[in-house]
């Protein structure tokens, strides 16, 4: 049950595990700066029984909610109507409870995209990209960043197979959008890399694992932008790694705040500033 008032819209980040998540200090922020009525919480769901948790949420009157590890595919099946993004990325991470059906958004993409573009003012038009991983993370995004129309996106998974899969299913938007998309194994990168990447993105957690990065240094172009989706110290490895190979580095962070802003606007339709929220969220996470 939740504890919040009854007179405030409610909302959640739902989850397995969920207490990590930064989510309801950022939309607390959000709403503050657009006068927002609004109470977000974490809802922690257990393995088998996401659906059940979610039911009983918008029963209670929850609005709508975040959705992270692993439920993303589970709620792109709950939602009865779902953006072009959320299809193509076969995933949802944010939920609105419509009565006419709930609405399925993946805002990842456009959060990525928002991040890369505006906040570390690095315009995607003509680069070449090279995105490692094919699992969810990779797939979440990989039609935002097709859409900001790179010359080539080279999506590279520790075997093939999954790389080729999600090429394939991106193949008429990238077609669309007039963007070459390749697929290979991690092995094949230097083969694909020309004169190298302008741009290098992680999306897997080989850096969770204690791998090593990879793919080699120079398969990179000098002052190349290396991004990982995670932050913290699960992106470290790798950001140690592209500083030292002289690229400019960036993890997730960014990601988050803009992924969430844009689920602020489907739920409430007022887009917030994210650059002082992105800031008061990297001081709460440094270290003091």
């Amino acid at each position: 049950m939740t504890s919040a008032s009854p007179s405030k819209d409610l909302y959640a980040v739902a989850g397995n595990p969920v207490a990590h998540s930064q989510s309801p200090f950022i939309h607390a922020r959000f709403a503050e700066q657009c006068g927002q009525d609004l109470a977000y919480e974490r809802l922690l769901c257990p393995l088998d029984g996401f659906k059940a948790s979610i039911e009983a949420f918008a029963a209670q009157g929850g609005h709508g909610c975040n959705v992270t590890v692993p439920f993303k595919f589970e709620a792109y099946a709950l939602a009865a109507r779902r953006s072009e993004r959320a299809e193509l990325a076969g995933a949802v991470n944010t939920l609105r409870f419509d009565a006419e059906g709930w609405w399925g958004d993946n805002t990842d993409g456009l959060g990525l995209v928002r991040d890369i573009e505006h906040n570390a003012a690095r315009p995607l038009a003509g680069l070449d990209v090279l995105l490692l991983g094919a699992g969810g993370a990779s797939a979440g995004v990989l039609g935002s960043l097709v859409a900001a129309r790179p010359a080539r996106i080279v999506l590279a998974n520790r075997t093939a197979d999954k790389a080729l899969a999600l090429q394939a299913s991106h193949a008429a938007w990238a077609t669309q959008h007039q963007v070459t998309l390749q697929a290979c194994a991690l092995a094949e990168v230097e083969s694909k890399a020309g004169q190298g990447f302008d741009m290098l993105i992680n999306g897997t957690s080989a850096s969770l694992s204690g791998a090593g990065v990879p793919v080699q240094g120079r398969v990179l172009k000098p002052g190349a932008l290396a991004l990982d989706m995670m932050y913290g110290g699960a992106a470290q490895t790798f950001l140690d790694w592209a500083r030292s190979q002289g690229a400019q580095t960036r993890d997730g962070l960014g990601m988050l705040v803009e992924q969430a802003a844009e689920a602020f606007f489907l739920w409430r339709g007022v887009r917030p500033d994210t650059a002082a929220v992105l800031q008061a969220l990297r001081e709460r996470l440094t270290p003091a």
